[in-house]
């Protein structure tokens, strides 16, 4: 089987692409993968979930991408905060995902940051918004993905 690259429109082409294998993926049986990360030996296993035929014991594909919308949200917004004096340690978050059919998809993702008690500036906040928005997984997600986010100050309530 011969494997094409798809080609980018020239506004997205980056003349520096530096790429390495990163993750192997084993398909086990019964709609499961098992997925390493090659540089720490992490195993994380999926399973196809329940209104798809599968056992829905551990994280499907899907939720693997809502959840990584907001683990990277949540990440960036660390960097941020060692950067500019602030800290989001003890924040915690609820993420819901919306599938849609016919085509099966994620139509919506919902997540709901809460902050923890911490002094935060009208440009910390300004920052912690705009990642929210704009943080690698969110800019590489279809725009017809919906993300619905909150983010809940203790500060402000």
């Amino acid at each position: 089987m011969e494997l094409h690259s798809i080609p980018r429109p020239n506004n997205l082409f980056l003349s520096k692409i530096t790429t390495m294998h990163s993750f192997n993926i084993h398909y086990t049986s019964e709609l499961r993968t098992e997925m390493t990360h090659l540089q720490s030996g992490t195993i994380v296993v999926t399973d196809a979930p329940v209104d798809n035929k599968g056992k829905g014991e551990t994280f499907s594909p899907t939720d693997l991408v809502a959840s990584s919308l907001c683990s990277c949200m949540m990440t960036i917004m660390g960097i941020s905060g060692r950067e500019h004096g602030f800290s989001i340690d003890g924040a915690e978050a609820k993420v819901t995902k919306v599938m849609a059919s016919d085509p099966r998809r994620i139509a919506e993702v919902i997540i709901e940051i809460d902050f923890p008690d911490f002094p935060y500036t009208e440009r910390h906040l300004r920052i912690i918004e705009h990642i929210s928005r704009n943080c690698p997984v969110a800019l590489s997600l279809h725009p017809d993905l919906k993300q619905t986010i909150k983010l809940n100050f203790k500060q402000n309530s």
